[in-house]
Formats: structure tokens, C-alpha cells, sequence
């Protein structure tokens, strides 16, 4: 069975997460996701303004619907991410953000969707993450409306503002402090060796052309070695000439967060990943992809996991880049 995306089966997942802006990255450029989109749900009145949403006169919720393909990336998966990007126990908006309109509801379209939001967030309750209860309700869809053109894909029309925003309102420190986790330095030193631990807790640099996957040509992807979070492909990668291993660009652009960094008298742009806020390396201005960016990645932060193993390793969702599309049916 081939896991090249079937147009003909498809299903819409619809989640409340507070600011519209901010839940639309985390789900977009997954296998298997095909679209998400801004919109309001949940409320009285035919396609709403927003407006007319913001001033709690419609009773709906600003939400995001997707549009995905459940054989490559099942709505468990979605649900676990859902909750990575709220505060569950927030009744009364989302972080800076306050009102009816800003709440956060899972909003199911099936009885089987019913039951996995109901185990995913008994599982949270359970879980002892949060020291107060989780509130965001489980409900049936209702009609969804888009909204205003403006406000779809504003991360990447308005990036600078949407960083600002994103890292004024709270949202992001409190993903941090609830989700990255507090680093066991001490099992870090254990588990890596000294020049990963080096490289990617200290920012140290490898050598050029002395390094593991400088010249290496296997098809895979390549993941965060402290968390395993997928980075990049070997789709992606390049020979820039540099002696470590260049990408056009991440598998995810929310993967990887970007830093300036000022050492050495230089001004550059430091590349962490997301989850474990590990140091990769930089990103420069000068590659050959469509958005003509480098991304030089040390080798030391990273683990090749070979498209043979992406199933077993728990990564059968990227199977599908390496996919031959003329065998699919």
C-alpha cells in the first residue's frame, strides 16, 4: 500500500486554539496535511465578520480547520499536537487574548473523533502536566466560515508582527515552560557524545569536512539527536562546498527557530530546533533553493534514520517523500 496521499479520502479536523494566527503553523507542512484554514465556528450567525466575532455578539470561536489525510497523519497525532500549542486550563480566553471568542474547544466531526478527543484529554487530565483541570470542551462541528483573506497564512505575510505577537501574548513561553521540558543535563553528557553535547548545549561549531554526514549521500531524514524531532530530508540536502551538511530548506519551517547570533564579530542567524532548543547551526542567504536560503547544520546534532527504518523508528509518516509517485494508484 503505497503512502502517497489519496485525493478521493480526506477528513476535516476543526480546534480552537485562542489567536488563529498562532495554530496555523504548527499543523501546516505535516504529512499528510492539505490544508488549514482560518476561519469562526461555533456561533448564530452566517459568515461573521471579524468584527462582529471579536465583539462576542455571534458566540464563535476563531478556529482553524484541516484538511488531512488520516492514513498519513491520524488525528490522534493532531489532537497531541493541539493540545502542545494552548493553555487547557484557561476558561476565559488565551493568554493575553480574553473572551468567548478566544476560548478553546475541540470541535468533532465524527463519533470516532468523540471518542479520541475524550481519551486524549482524560490522558492529559491524567498525565499530572498541568496542576489544574483541563477545560477546554469536546464539541459537535458546526458550520465553519473562512475568514477575511487578510487573516489566512498571516505568519507568513506578516512574519515579523506574527513573531512579535506570538512571543508578546505569552503563547510561546508557556509551550516552553509546559512541553520543551527542563534538560537533564547531567543524562544529556551520559547519552551524547562530548562533541554533540558541546555542539548542541554550548553552541560549539564541529570541524569542516571532519564530520559524519558532510558527504553523506543515503535517502532518509534527519532528526534532532536530543529529541528526534524531524529536521530535515535528504531531499533537501546539498553539496554547498562548506564541509558540513547543507539543506535548502527544514522539513517543517516551525521545527526550527531562528536566533541572531553576534559571536566571533560576526552577525549571523542561529538555527535551534523547536522542541529541545538544541543548537543545528546557521542559515544564510546564499543556496540554490527556491527561497535561496543554506541551511549549514552541524552534523552532531543530528541522526540519519535511513528510509528503510522510518516505520520501525516511528516515522512512517515521511515514508511518503521517498515514494516512487508513478506507483501509486
Amino acid at each position: 500500500m503505497s503512502s502517497i496521499h489519496n485525493p478521493n479520502v480526506s477528513e476535516k479536523a476543526t480546534f480552537a486554539g485562542g489567536c488563529f494566527w498562532c495554530m496555523v503553523s504548527p499543523f501546516e507542512e505535516l504529512p499528510g496535511i492539505l490544508k488549514v484554514r482560518s476561519g469562526y465556528t461555533g456561533g448564530h450567525k452566517e459568515n461573521p465578520t471579524y468584527e462582529e466575532v471579536c465583539s462576542e455578539t455571534t458566540g464563535h470561536y476563531e478556529a482553524v480547520q484541516i484538511t488531512y489525510d488520516p492514513a498519513l497523519f491520524p488525528y490522534e497525532k493532531l489532537l497531541e499536537l493541539f493540545w502542545q500549542q494552548i493553555d487547557p486550563t484557561d476558561a476565559g480566553g488565551q493568554f493575553h487574548d480574553r473572551g468567548s471568542s478566544y476560548q478553546t474547544a475541540i470541535f468533532y466531526h465524527t463519533d470516532e473523533q468523540r471518542v479520541k478527543a475524550e481519551a486524549s484529554k482524560q490522558a492529559l487530565a491524567q498525565s499530572g502536566r498541568f496542576d489544574k483541570p483541563i477545560v477546554t470542551p469536546i464539541l459537535p462541528a458546526a458550520p465553519f466560515y473562512e475568514a477575511e483573506e487578510y487573516h489566512q497564512d498571516y505568519h507568513k505575510k506578516n512574519p515579523a508582527h506574527y513573531k512579535r505577537y506570538r512571543k508578546g501574548s505569552g503563547r510561546e513561553d508557556f509551550i516552553h515552560s509546559h512541553w520543551s521540558g527542563k534538560k537533564d543535563l547531567a543524562a544529556l553528557r551520559e547519552r551524547l557524545t562530548p562533541l554533540q553535547y558541546e555542539v548542541t548545549q554550548n553552541n560549539a561549531t564541529e570541524p569542516a569536512f571532519r564530520n559524519e554526514f558532510w558527504d553523506h549521500h543515503g535517502e532518509g531524514i534527519y532528526v534532532d539527536i536530543v529529541s528526534g524531532e524531524p529536521l530535515f530530508s535528504s531531499r533537501d540536502k546539498y553539496d554547498a562546498g562548506c564541509g558540513w551538511p547543507s539543506f535548502t530548506r527544514p522539513l517543517r519551517s516551525y521545527s526550527v527557530k531562528e536566533k541572531t547570533d553576534l559571536s566571533h564579530f560576526m552577525i549571523r542567524t542561529e538555527v535551534r530546533s523547536n522542541e529541545s532548543d538544541s543548537h543545528l547551526g546557521h542559515v544564510f542567504d546564499d543556496g540554490p533553493g527556491p527561497d535561496g536560503l543554506r541551511y549549514c547544520i552541524n552534523s552532531a546534532a543530528l541522526r540519519f534514520v535511513p528510509k528503510e527504518e522510518l516505520e520501525q523508528e516511528g516515522y512512517g509518516e515521511y515514508a511518503y517523500l521517498f515514494e516512487d509517485e508513478q506507483t501509486t494508484l
